[in-house]
């Protein structure tokens, strides 16, 4: 068994048995707390894997929430390299063939889990940063800016990590998954490999087949809201995590740049586009 890193909520293993290679998933404390569900997870996990985009899944404790996979034997694509005229259609195209996937368990909505981070944070006794009213004023703009969206089959958590190259996209840890926004997924994607506009005009050229200014400015703003989710989901893991991480550090990083990104001389410009859409 071989330890592998990378993952800053749960246990990964590498196991190799009959000479074939799995991945052994232990989900860390209290991950049920950050809105995870093994049970979901699973479920997304098995449907990732009949769209050809997750790994095939070998095995499921339930009692356990431990989710077993084929290892797959892919390259880590490197930041840089997403943007690529080679490699952006491939994730794009992955990406929307999830979102058209049929329909699997769970809900995610990146305004209502700020919210609940902030409670369970306060019940396990974390002090809220004072950022957060502010942030949750324009949260509560943006959801009004762009109201009620279609429901589709999210990852909603597209680290760098969670993406290897084995001949085809593949994208790894399915904890978040849910029915939700695929513009959350888009700017989840974007703001994480660091992102300028153009480079979203591409995305979302290869994603719809069209560049629309309405797509832009849901994609713009939602960056903001995976930013506030990920400042969240820090400061309530400083609190119940036992894992060594800087959770207090990588919570004041998000809330930095997504102070960045609202304070950006477009960003009014996007609320307007997206309320007259």
């Amino acid at each position: 068994m071989t330890v592998l890193g990378g993952g800053i909520t749960n246990h990964n293993f590498k196991v190799e048995v009959d000479g074939a290679a799995y991945v052994l998933r232990m989900g860390g404390a209290k991950t049920g707390l950050l809105g995870i569900d093994r049970a979901v997870e699973h479920a997304a996990s098995l449907r990732a894997e009949e769209i050809g985009v997750g790994p095939p899944v070998a095995d499921f404790v339930a009692s356990e929430g431990w989710l077993v996979t084929r290892f797959i034997d892919g390259r880590p694509i490197a930041v840089e390299e997403m943007r690529s005229p080679s490699t952006l259609p491939r994730v794009a195209e992955a990406l929307r063939r999830l979102h058209s996937a049929r329909a699997i368990p769970g809900r995610f909505d990146a305004h209502a889990v700020v919210d609940d981070y902030r409670a369970e944070a306060e019940s396990n006794g974390v002090r809220i940063p004072a950022k957060f009213a502010g942030a949750h004023e324009v949260s509560d703009r943006i959801r009004a800016a762009r109201g009620q969206q279609p429901l589709v089959p999210c990852h909603n958590d597209l680290l760098n990590a969670n993406f290897l190259d084995d001949g085809a996209i593949r994208i790894v840890d399915w904890e978040y998954a849910g029915m939700g926004d695929r513009f959350f997924d888009l700017a989840n994607f974007s703001v994480n490999h660091e992102f300028e506009v153009e480079d979203d005009g591409r995305l979302l050229a290869a994603y719809f087949g069209t560049e629309r200014r309405s797509d832009l400015a849901s994609l713009r703003l939602m960056r903001f809201m995976s930013d506030f989710r990920e400042a969240m989901w820090g400061v309530l893991q400083s609190g119940i995590s036992e894992l060594d991480f800087d959770f207090k550090g990588y919570a004041a990083k998000h809330f930095d740049r997504m102070e960045r990104t609202s304070g950006d001389q477009e960003f009014a410009g996007y609320l307007d586009v997206a309320a007259d859409s």
